[in-house]
C-alpha cells in the first residue's frame, strides 16, 4: 500500500501538519484555562474553530468539485500556516485580546472542512472503488494520523512546560508550510471533478445525504453524539488542571493516549475491515466506546487515567474506517465532494455548542458527576446509532441501494 507514491505523499504531509495540529489542540485551550482560569472562555476558544465546520462546510464542497481535492488541500495549507503564526505574534507584541484570539481560530477553521474532505476524497483515486480496500486504506491514514495525536500532545506539553503554548503555535505553523511542499511535489491524484447533472447545486451533497436510507439517520445519530462528546476534550483539560495541579506535561500524556488507543485501534482495523461485515463492527465499536470513560469519574492516580482514555480511543477508528468506506462508495463519484463536506457539516454542528455547554458546565458542576452524566449521554447516542447501523447488517450489498438524487 505505501508503495503508492501519492499515498505515501498524502500520509507524511498529514502526519506532519496533523503533528503541529495536535500540539495546538493542546496548547491553545491550555493558554487559555491557564490565563483566564475560565472554562467557559476555554471551551469559546474550541467552539470558534470548530464553528466555520458548521457554517461553510456545505458550500465548500462546491469549492472542492471546481479547483480539485490536492488544489483545495494546497490553498488550505498556504493559508492555515500564516493565520496560525497570527496568534503568537499578537500575543509576543502585547496585542493579543480574546476577541483577536476567537477571530484568528475562527479563520483557520474555515479552512480545515476543505482540508480534511480533500485528503478523504483522493483515497478512492488510489486504491480504486471496492468498499473494502477504500475501508482499509481510510483506517491506514487514521493510524497514520493517530500516531500525530500521541507525539504531537507528548511534544506539546514538554514545551509548554519548558517555554510558552505561544512556541508550540509557532511550530504548528511551519507544519503546514512542510505539508504545502509535500502535496505540491508528490502527491498526484485529486483531479477537479467534472460537474453532472444530480451534482449540480450547493446543496446536492446534503440532498444526497438524507435521501439515503442509512446515511441520513447515520449522520443525525454522529450530530448527536458529536455534541456531547466535545465536552471529553475539556474533561480532560480540566482532570489535568484541576487534579494534577496544572501539570502541562501530564496534560501531554493524557492527550497522548488518546493517540495511544487510537492508533492500536487502527492497526485492528486494517485488517477487520476486510474480513467482517462493516456495518456491525462499527455499531459494536460504537457501543464499546464511551463505557471507560465512567472510570474517570473517581480521583485517579494519572497513570491510570492514561489507560481509561486509551481505552476510550482504541475505539474510534473501528467506527470510522467502516463508515468513511461506506459513506465513500455509495456515494458517485461525481458526488463525493459535496457529500463528504455534507457529513462533515452535518455531524459538526452541534460541536461548537457541545464545546460552550462543557465548558459552562465544568463551572458549576465538580469533574466526579461529570464523567458520570457525560459517559450517560454518551451511551444513550451511541445505542441510537448502533441500531441505525444493525438494522441494515448482513443485508447483501444489493440490498443497500444508492439513491437517486435526481429525485431530491
Amino acid at each position: 500500500m505505501l508503495r503508492n507514491r501519492s499515498l505515501f505523499g498524502l500520509i507524511t504531509a498529514e502526519l506532519v501538519s496533523l503533528t503541529g495540529s495536535a500540539m495546538t489542540f493542546v496548547a491553545l485551550p491550555w493558554f487559555v484555562l491557564a490565563t483566564t482560569g475560565s472554562t467557559a472562555k476555554m471551551g469559546w476558544a474550541l467552539a470558534a474553530e470548530m464553528l466555520p465546520i458548521a457554517l461553510f462546510g456545505i458550500p465548500a464542497g462546491t469549492v472542492i468539485s471546481k479547483l480539485g481535492a490536492k488544489r483545495t488541500m494546497l490553498i488550505s495549507d498556504a493559508a492555515r500556516g500564516p493565520l496560525m503564526l497570527v496568534i503568537p505574534i499578537l500575543h509576543h507584541t502585547g496585542h493579543l485580546s480574546f476577541p483577536a484570539l476567537l477571530a484568528a481560530t475562527f479563520a483557520i477553521g474555515v479552512f480545515a472542512a476543505p482540508y480534511f474532505a480533500s485528503s478523504r476524497l483522493v483515497v478512492p483515486e488510489v486504491a480504486g472503488e471496492d468498499e473494502q480496500a477504500v475501508a482499509s486504506v481510510n483506517a491506514v491514514l487514521s493510524g497514520a494520523s493517530q500516531i500525530t495525536q500521541l507525539a504531537g500532545p507528548v511534544v506539546a506539553g514538554v514545551l509548554i512546560a519548558a517555554t510558552s503554548p505561544a512556541t508550540v503555535l509557532v511550530v504548528d505553523g511551519f507544519t503546514y508550510v512542510f505539508s504545502f511542499l509535500v502535496i505540491l511535489i508528490v502527491v498526484r491524484a485529486g483531479k477537479r471533478v467534472e460537474a453532472a447533472a444530480q451534482s449540480k447545486g450547493v446543496l446536492a451533497g446534503l440532498k444526497f445525504l438524507m435521501g439515503d436510507s442509512l446515511l441520513g439517520p447515520l449522520m443525525v445519530s454522529a450530530c448527536i453524539i458529536n455534541f456531547v462528546a466535545q465536552g471529553i476534550i475539556l474533561g480532560v483539560q480540566g482532570i489535568a488542571y484541576f487534579r494534577y495541579d496544572a501539570d502541562a506535561r501530564v496534560l501531554g500524556f493524557l492527550f497522548g493516549a488518546f493517540g495511544v488507543g487510537a492508533l492500536c485501534g487502527a492497526i485492528v482495523a486494517q485488517q477487520v475491515t476486510q474480513k467482517v461485515d462493516l456495518l456491525k463492527l462499527a455499531a459494536f465499536a460504537i457501543v464499546a466506546m464511551p463505557l471507560p470513560l465512567f472510570l474517570l469519574s473517581p480521583h485517579l492516580p494519572w497513570g491510570a487515567a492514561l489507560v481509561v482514555v486509551a481505552a476510550f480511543a482504541f475505539f474510534t477508528p473501528l467506527v470510522n474506517a467502516p463508515v468513511v468506506g461506506m459513506l465513500t462508495v455509495r456515494t458517485p463519484a461525481e458526488l463525493r465532494p459535496k457529500v463528504m463536506t455534507a457529513v462533515m457539516t452535518v455531524a459538526s454542528m452541534a460541536g461548537p455548542f457541545g464545546f460552550i455547554a462543557a465548558g459552562y458546565a465544568l463551572r458549576h458542576v465538580e469533574l466526579g458527576p461529570f464523567f458520570i452524566v457525560l459517559p450517560a449521554l454518551l451511551t444513550l447516542g451511541s445505542l441510537l446509532m448502533a441500531s441505525i447501523l444493525l438494522r441494515r447488517a448482513g443485508g447483501a450489498p444489493d440490498d443497500v441501494p444508492v439513491p437517486n438524487v435526481a429525485h431530491g
